[in-house]
């Protein structure tokens, strides 16, 4: 078997990957045993084990306690809308965007104040240590949890109005700018930039997913007047959904 010049156990990696994309090596199929591939491919137990590392920490391939390792099942991703539009009807922004999806999605939250880390403090544009509201939710499609959030508003902006708490009140769950809108406070400009990393233990806890699994984060910040006043850490599994984006044109 000829191949370039990449590291060995890069190059029977890329192979088997071949083999699981093509269904050569369909899912739960079991993957060649350690042995087996030192003798297919003519390389040292150490480039056989670091080949099916480099498929385990891809998530194609799953450990199974006393069995040996198999290729996983591999989802279709589904769409996650994201859009500039926010509706007026008192709906919120995911509610919406779900629904025109033909989705059933419900999220459930919690909301406490905090002090300003330095990192959300910068992204605010406020003082580390000063008073934040946070709130943690938890979205799911049909029952099954798709989406992590956690956003931060400044209590400078919020703190003793009716929208103190984003999912209370008369404006509970409406979205930032329908609530922003009630305390006279315009939003004008929203920023979202998406990374992708390996998702912390908890996150994959939550979302059910496997140790290595990449997850998207998107960074959302919204502007009233160049003012910040609400900036978010949205979690997404990147094997399951795709995040679709509708943007005007102005």
């Amino acid at each position: 078997m000829t191949f370039g010049e990449q590291p060995a156990y890069l190059r029977v990696a890329s192979d088997l990957r071949e083999k699981i994309a093509n269904g050569s090596l369909p899912p739960h199929t079991r993957l060649p045993s350690q042995a087996r591939i030192r003798e297919e491919y003519g390389v040292s137990d150490t480039v056989a084990l670091e080949a099916r590392k480099v498929l385990m920490a891809e998530g194609l391939v799953e450990g199974r306690s006393g069995s040996g390792t198999y290729v996983r099942e591999r989802p279709v991703p589904r769409r996650i809308a994201r859009s500039g539009y926010r509706p007026g009807s008192g709906a919120s922004p995911f509610r919406q965007e779900q629904a025109a999806e033909e989705a059933r999605g419900t999220w459930e939250s919690g909301s406490e104040q905090e002090r300003a880390s330095a990192e959300i403090a910068a992204r605010l544009g406020i003082e580390p240590g000063e008073r934040v509201m946070r709130t943690r939710y938890v979205f799911r499609d049909a029952g099954e949890p798709m989406m992590l959030s956690t956003s931060w508003e400044p209590l400078a902006v919020t703190g003793r109005t009716p929208v103190m708490l984003p999912e209370e009140g008369p404006l509970g769950g409406c979205g930032v700018v329908e609530r922003m809108a009630a305390i006279e406070v315009v939003v004008d400009n929203v920023v979202e930039e998406v990374t992708a990393r390996p998702g912390l233990a908890e996150e994959l806890l939550t979302l059910g997913g496997v140790p290595g699994h990449v997850v998207m984060v998107i960074e959302r910040t919204y502007y009233a007047s160049g003012r910040a006043v609400e900036t978010a850490d949205v979690v997404v599994p990147a094997d399951r959904y795709k995040l679709a984006y509708h943007l005007p044109v102005r």
